[in-house]
């Protein structure tokens, strides 16, 4: 089994989108941990706000087989893929760890550059997984936040609970 860790966010129909998404990866591969849903502004484009958080679960897919899984949910809650990168979404799953797999291609991004370079990411990721440690820095994501200069950057926590939804 491999320990994946998922980035969740919407802007689209927020609250309906994330619980979904949350329900469907429970579905898909039982026993999920989920960050608190944090809040924050569009980024790199005009929009609603998002709601973040980070979902962790184990699984026994391969990456090829995982990454499918994940666009099968995005696409159920009517994600469509574009060429085009800061837009509305109605539920995004980014792969931000499998396991400590390293691989930079044009197909995989991993350990995913947005846990460096987002608040949004980063936060919710040391909430549930900060003794883990970056694959490539080797420092816990705990520390990495604490270390993050995250003036730029505004999140905080969202009135949206997963408490008794999922």
């Amino acid at each position: 089994m491999t320990r994946v860790y998922v980035g969740i966010g919407s802007n689209i129909d927020r609250d309906t989108n994330i619980k979904g998404g949350i329900v469907a990866l429970k579905k898909q591969f039982g026993d999920v941990i989920v960050s608190r849903i944090y809040e924050s502004p569009a980024f790199g484009f005009e929009g609603d706000n998002f709601y973040n958080l980070v979902a962790g679960f184990d699984t026994s897919y391969s990456l090829n087989e995982l990454a499918e899984k994940l666009r099968a949910i995005e696409y159920f809650f009517g994600r469509k893929r574009l060429a085009k990168r800061f837009l509305p979404r109605t539920l995004d799953i980014d792969l931000l760890l499998f396991g400590n797999m390293v691989c930079h291609d044009d197909q995989y991004d991993l350990p995913r550059d947005d846990i460096l370079r987002y608040a949004f990411v980063l936060c919710p990721l040391a909430e549930i997984a900060g003794q883990e440690r970056h694959p490539e820095l080797g420092e816990s994501y705990s520390e990495l936040w604490s270390n993050f200069d995250n003036n730029e950057q505004q999140i905080w926590p969202s009135s949206l609970t997963l408490t008794g939804h999922v």
